[in-house]
């Protein structure tokens, strides 16, 4: 099975969620059908009655239930109308008929839409939901290799051409070939010859508009990914407005803008101009078909082998083939254009998740002795060069220990390693003397508290960022974290107090105030286990005490490993690794280290002079 098929199947699987409305919809699709096929033959008695052409039925035909029976029936009720009352009483019942038949139709049509807007509609949140839920639980090595521009092109605009371009036309996709059908019996019924001749012409006329169709999946996944480079720069853009503002930058970036969006733009110009010419080619070739049709017809009704009305009748009935094919083209063309954003879709979807729990993985009530890094060698893509090498390290329950070591030296990806943002393949990190993949991510993760570098808010509340998830909490327990965390005094100034909004990213607030949420939240948490990841380089010496002083705080009875840029903040941990190249070169405490006279005191020597 192709991808395109795949996808489109996979796409229909969802219609499991909603049974109901489908089967509703189903419904409402056949007496559809139903009715505009009923609608072909009643304009038959219409014509003969018009044309005074109609043999009267004088005897009431039995009842069965077939074709030829009821509309002997039908002809019986019609001719004692005539008899009795006169032919335009007969048209006016005839008209009344036809009324009510299309009157059936188009409720039954409307109602075929009615049920599946919730359908369509669910769809999409479904596949919205699975994305967004996919993200979540993809390993961050994932995101190194995407743009999040793009990831979020796929889950808005690819998830909305999916809606347009595919759900939007599943009615035709289920009613059309119904009607046709319905159309095509009536057609056989009156003359199988005539309508195997149409049936060539349609075939031919189906070959040369499918043609068209067969390109542009692959142009819509084209112009798919150039909106998903249009949403990352403009991402990256808004993240960036500090520097490109400082540099002058504004035409660098208005140009790498303009570049990606006249791409776009043309791309989908070439796009819609296939798909367009779908509409205008098919109905020329509709018309030539039924050009042919009356030529070759009428040769029949001259000659005497098909009456003038019957004709005329099978030529609305073509008609109802005609329409509804065309729909039909349109819908395909459609889909194929929606196959291609549902195809980016799924390359998340079917994403693997490379970081999981085990099947029989354990729970982790709580930390009770060590954490030791096992001859850990560790590289991000198998081809690339490791960035951590053979470390061994023990982390006894209580103690604090630093990192310390250049940029580049592998600190932040030993502790990203602890918590299993990314997998050890070579050597093993235990806890308690188990293999950290032994436990469940959930119990694992829940040992930790993280503070890092930069300060993770949402534009939320500062209550609602400082609790984070977290269940069972009370105000008073949240107020009491932030006062361990020195946050208290600046949150009660505020606005609104612990219900102030700090925009996005946190961005009304100072970088201090930013961290001192960070650490409130992670003090709410209470963790056995800490990890500060460089979480006062960043700041101002003024909010450097004060995060500098809720940090002391927060590591007081836990276990810690600090990532240290300043190593005035560390002098007093109980073991102090120096890094470099991804390889430990030294570890003991400030005076011990300082005494060797390497690597250590070198750091301490250009921070002094600095």
């Amino acid at each position: 099975m192709s991808k395109g098929r795949s996808g489109f199947w996979r796409l229909m699987g969802y219609l499991r969620n909603y049974k109901t409305n489908v089967a509703l919809n189903v419904i409402s699709n056949v007496l559809t059908a139903l009715f505009t096929a009923l609608s072909i033959p009643l304009l038959v008695p219409f014509l003969e009655i018009l044309f005074d052409r109609r043999e009267p039925v004088l005897e009431r035909p039995a009842v069965q239930w077939d074709v030829e029976s009821l509309t002997q029936l039908f002809n019986y009720h019609i001719s004692q109308l005539i008899l009795e009352q006169g032919k335009e009483a007969a048209l006016v019942f005839v008209c009344i008929a036809i009324l009510s038949v299309f009157l059936l139709k188009n409720l039954f049509r409307y109602l075929s839409l009615f049920f599946m807007a919730p359908v369509r509609n669910g769809i999409i949140r479904d596949i919205r939901a699975q994305l967004f839920e996919k993200i979540l639980v993809l390993p961050l090595s994932y995101f190194s290799e995407e743009r999040k521009g793009d990831l979020m092109s796929r889950l808005t605009s690819d998830v909305q051409e999916v809606e347009w371009s595919i759900l939007n036309v599943l009615e035709a996709v289920f009613r059309e070939p119904l009607i046709i059908a319905g159309a095509l019996g009536f057609m056989i019924y009156v003359s199988p010859g005539l309508t195997g001749f149409v049936f060539l012409l349609m075939i031919f006329t189906g070959v040369v508009i499918g043609g068209i169709g067969r390109s542009l999946k692959k142009k819509s996944s084209a112009v798919q990914d150039r909106m998903g480079n249009l949403v990352a720069i403009v991402e990256e853009a808004l993240g960036g407005l500090r520097i490109i503002k400082g540099f002058n930058a504004e035409h660098y970036q208005r140009d790498k803008f303009a570049r990606e969006n006249n791409g776009y733009r043309y791309a989908l110009t070439r796009l819609l101009w296939r798909r367009d010419l779908s509409s205008p080619l098919s109905e020329f070739l509709g018309i030539a078909t039924v050009s042919v049709l009356l030529w070759y017809g009428s040769r029949q009704v001259f000659s005497g082998t098909m009456e003038a009305e019957t004709f005329l009748t099978f030529i609305f009935a073509f008609y109802n083939v005609i329409d509804p094919a065309k729909k039909l083209a349109k819908s395909v063309y459609n889909i194929q254009k929606g196959v291609g954003a549902m195809q980016r879709v799924e390359k998340v979807l079917d994403a693997p998740v490379a970081i999981q729990d085990k099947p029989d993985a354990l729970p982790l009530p709580a930390f009770e002795q060590e954490i030791e890094y096992r001859n850990v060698t560790f590289a991000y893509r198998p081809q690339e060069a490791p960035v951590l090498h053979d470390i061994q390290l023990r982390i006894p329950k209580g103690k604090v220990v630093a990192l310390v070591g250049a940029s580049g030296a592998g600190k932040s990806t030993l502790v990203d390693l602890l918590p299993r943002f990314y997998e050890v393949e070579q050597g093993a990190i235990l806890l308690d003397g188990r293999n950290i993949q032994d436990y469940q991510i959930k119990a694992l993760r829940a040992q930790m508290g993280i503070v890092s570098q930069e300060a993770i808010l949402f534009n939320d509340t500062i209550y609602n960022n400082i609790v984070f998830g977290m269940e069972g909490v009370t105000e008073a327990d949240v107020v009491a974290a932030a006062k361990i965390a020195h946050a208290h005094a600046f949150i009660a100034q505020t606005e609104h107090g612990y219900q102030t909004n700090i925009g996005d990213r946190g961005n009304k607030l100072s970088g201090g105030q930013r961290q001192r949420l960070t650490i409130a939240r992670a003090i709410l948490q209470n963790p056995p286990i800490l990890i500060l990841d460089e979480a006062t380089s960043a700041l101002d010496s003024e909010s450097e005490k004060l995060v500098q002083r809720a940090l002391i705080e927060l590591m007081k009875n836990r276990t810690s490993i600090v990532i240290a840029h300043r190593l005035s903040t560390i002098q007093h941990a109980d073991e102090i690794v120096v890094m470099r190249d991804g390889h430990i070169v030294e570890r003991g405490t400030h005076q011990s280290l300082l005494s060797l006279s390497g690597e250590y005191q070198k750091l301490v020597e250009l921070q002094d002079f600095a």
